[in-house]
């Protein structure tokens, strides 16, 4: 072993005595995938050789990175701490270093894996793969601007230089096929005189039945009776009731119409045309700037200014019933001149998205990237742009900021109340809230708020403005409710780069716990006193996640590759994959899988914040592979007991909790269900495709975890990309892959209980399933 003279003091390998030999990290392959030499699997050869996939075009070489490989093994993800890539992974970069000879890797997509390798979580070493993977390669990576949290783990564990890209142009969702019959038919009968509605009434409730919707519009809220209203059912319904139900139906309506969503994809360094520019300020100016003003801003060149636009628009609403807006009408002021201007600011901003490509070129020269804050438009305004910048995120030693303890103690209240209102005024004992890296960097600790609330905690800073310790708030001045135990399931990310969030939190627990306070008063010190009994050590131990230097729950990876009999192993998957404790001095992972037993048998509701319209519950694997998952534990830890969970959309304006299914429908309504969705995605080619894709794998996901089985997402997900067929065939076209999987994910809810599929859907789906799969292996039927 080579070592060198403990004077010279540490080296860039770290904190260590010796200098690593490479052949250690080669032995630990070996020992996960056999002798290297006789290797025989994941992407070899017949002659077993490694195959590194892609096409060479003069000095640059297009390949897709390697599959980590662990998918199809679910012991190994179950019960292997230090995963190591397989060979051809890390064959595959060697090559790019020795054979090709890269002078620089270009890695398009957010996010990638070799970063997220096991290593050292503040810092590679020579043992860290990611370092030696990579080696002394410059690596440019392109990110998108709303995701500063992981983008940190690609600068810190990946080397990557960060160029950041826009999102896709905001859209609103509109109503469609039945949602929008549903609309015409209850305005119809509000439009009705006294008694002149009855004959719409058998059809609203038809309606309401086939779309799904009884379920988040009931009858009647309050009763236990939840069934499904049909026809048959209109001549009981008085009309003062019914009146009443048809204006909450459309009230929900309205809020479905009226949800924002991503349109589409970003076209790397390519400015938004006009109507794309005013999806954009529409978004984010809501009803504060008119309809006419976005559309002549968003239209202008650039040449024209601000007194150019007022006068422009000044002479619109001078004209007679000028306004379509609502906002005023023939001869009104016009629009606010603030707001104007930073709508021209905006618009110049986004037209600037060509420096995405620029700063590729400039990255690639070895030049400077400009630095940026990376976060979202919609919630952290125009700051966020231009992109094309080398993002960063927030300092974390002032979280959560005051506005972030104001929205979290609002949000913590109304999570307490709905609670109570739904279990006969009883407190939660413990709620489980989800900690992560991006929601926290967006909303300056947002999430963390809602812990300290729940606690009964609040911030004390010094003198510089840091937050020094949270002190815990005397009972009296909880106004009589007692202080609600927390678990926090942190991300990786968030364990990494808020250690003194971390210590700061766990220093809480631990006093809470100690405190001379009733138990009945103090859920933290009922549940440590009772866990000490027992005999566990660290019984004020609450803050959980991966082993160091590890990542993700691996739930998504079993569902990926349909490893999985039913929701209960998820859950166990997510818990021997987060049993590992964080706190002050030497608690960094340990194993404590008893204590967070214990926790999960009194856990009550969980809580996530969504912290972008871009990315919800149904559009990424990493909602249901934790927070499905972590309600799924807290279930297979409490038999029988129903576990609540909480969403708050943090980029509302509004902080109002909903029920996780309630969050789900209003998602498959307002996108993956939504034909404008479908379609703008659809329109993307092959990886709009892909993206179509991937949330029917969620879609399984949710079923698995959380048994949200309702055949109306089912039906109408084959209506719109299966039995369509224009979307089939264009789907089918631009990925063949993508499209084949959305078949397997139906079929594979059909077979697992989620979708009760009518024969004659499912037998379609079979067939069409089949005859791709001949297609993709190449062989022919004869017809």
């Amino acid at each position: 072993m080579l070592t060198y003279p403990e004077t010279w003091g540490p080296s860039e390998w770290g904190p260590i005595p010796f200098l690593p030999d490479n052949d250690i990290l080669v032995q630990r392959l070996e020992r996960q995938w056999g002798e290297l030499g006789k290797y025989q699997g994941i992407s070899t050869s017949a002659r077993g050789n490694c195959v590194v996939s892609g096409i060479q075009l003069g000095n640059v070489f297009i390949g897709v990175q390697p599959l980590l490989g662990v998918e199809g093994d679910p012991m190994r993800l179950l019960f292997e701490r230090d995963l190591t890539p397989h060979p051809q992974y890390a064959a595959f970069y060697r090559w790019m270093q020795q054979e090709f000879q890269a002078n620089a890797v270009l890695h398009f997509g957010m996010h990638g894996t070799v970063e997220w390798l096991p290593g050292v979580q503040l810092g590679n070493t020579g043992f860290s793969w990611s370092d030696v993977l990579l080696g002394d390669l410059p690596n440019v990576y392109i990110y998108a601007c709303n995701n500063p949290s992981e983008s940190i783990i690609a600068k810190r564990r990946g080397y990557g230089t960060i160029v950041s890209y826009n999102v896709p142009p905001y859209g609103r969702a509109g109503l469609y096929k039945q949602l929008a019959e549903l609309k015409a038919l209850i305005a119809e009968y509000r439009d009705q005189p006294p008694g002149g509605g009855e004959a719409l009434k058998g059809p609203i409730l038809e309606l309401l039945a086939t779309a799904g919707l009884q379920e988040d519009c009931p009858f009647d809220p309050e009763a236990t009776d939840k069934r499904t209203l049909g026809a048959e059912d209109a001549e009981g319904i008085s009309e003062e009731a019914f009146g009443e139900y048809a204006s909450r139906v459309y009230q929900y309506l309205q809020v479905v119409e009226n949800r924002i969503f991503s349109e589409g994809l970003h076209v790397l360094g390519q400015p938004p045309p006009p109507d794309q520019a005013a999806q954009y300020l529409a978004a984010y100016f809501g009803e504060d700037l008119p309809a006419e003003a976005v559309e002549v801003v968003a239209a202008a060149p650039p040449s024209e200014g601000v007194e150019e636009l007022r006068a422009r628009l000044d002479r619109i609403y001078r004209q007679p019933a000028a306004s379509t807006s609502g906002s005023m009408d023939g001869g009104g002021s016009g629009p606010d001149p603030a707001k104007l201007a930073e709508a021209v600011r905006i618009r110049d901003l986004l037209g600037r998205n060509t420096e995405e490509l620029s700063s590729v070129v400039r990255a690639l020269n070895g030049e400077y990237i400009l630095p940026e804050a990376g976060g979202d438009l919609l919630r952290d305004g125009a700051g966020v742009l231009p992109t094309g910048r080398n993002i960063h995120a927030m300092d974390p030693y002032r979280m959560p900021s005051l506005s972030a303890m104001d929205r979290g103690v609002k949000a913590a209240e109304a999570i307490l109340q709905a609670h109570r209102d739904a279990n006969d005024g009883a407190w939660p004992e413990t709620v489980a809230v989800n900690l992560w890296g991006l929601d926290s960097i967006k909303t300056k600790g947002e999430a963390v708020a809602i812990v300290l609330h729940m606690v009964g905690a609040r911030p004390v800073k010094e003198g510089t403005g840091r937050i020094a310790r949270f002190e815990l708030v005397p009972l009296e001045e909880l106004g009589g409710r007692p202080r609600v135990d927390v678990l926090c399931n942190m991300s990786g990310i968030f364990r990494d780069s808020f250690q003194n969030v971390v210590e700061l939190l766990d220093d809480c627990f631990q006093r809470a716990a100690d405190a001379d306070e009733p138990p009945e008063l103090n859920f933290i010190r009922k549940h440590a006193l009772a866990m000490k009994a027992q005999g566990l050590s660290n019984p004020a131990a609450r803050l959980f996640s991966n082993p160091a230097g590890d990542y993700g729950s691996m739930v998504n990876e079993r569902v990926g590759a349909s490893n999985w009999e039913d929701g209960d192993e998820l859950g166990n998957t997510w818990v021997s994959r987060n049993a590992f404790s964080y706190g002050r001095g030497g608690e960094r992972g340990t194993a404590r899988p008893e204590v967070l037993q214990e926790l999960l048998k009194t856990t009550d509701r969980v809580v996530q914040e969504i912290d972008s319209v871009e990315y919800g519950l149904t559009d990424i694997q990493e909602y249901y592979a934790n927070t499905g998952a972590l309600k799924r534990a807290a279930q297979v830890a409490r038999p029988g007991a129903r576990i609540g969970c909480t969403i708050i959309e943090a980029f509302s304006k509004e902080v109002k909790p909903r029920e996780l299914e309630e969050v789900l429908r209003l998602e498959y309504r307002s996108k993956l269900l939504n034909p404008k969705w479908a379609e703008a995605m659809a329109a993307q080619g092959s990886g709009g495709a892909f993206e179509i894709s991937q949330r029917m794998t969620a879609m399984v996901g949710w079923g698995a975890t959380t048994d949200f089985r309702e055949d109306w997402t089912w039906d109408q997900a084959a209506d719109t990309y299966a039995l369509d067929p224009e979307m089939a065939a264009k789907l089918r076209k631009a990925n063949p892959q993508a499209f084949g999987n959305v078949l397997r994910r139906m079929l594979e809810a059909a077979g697992r209980g989620m979708w009760n599929a009518d024969p004659q859907t499912l037998e379609q789906l079979q067939q069409m399933y089949a005859e791709l799969d001949d297609e993709l292996e190449g062989i022919k039927r004869n017809k």
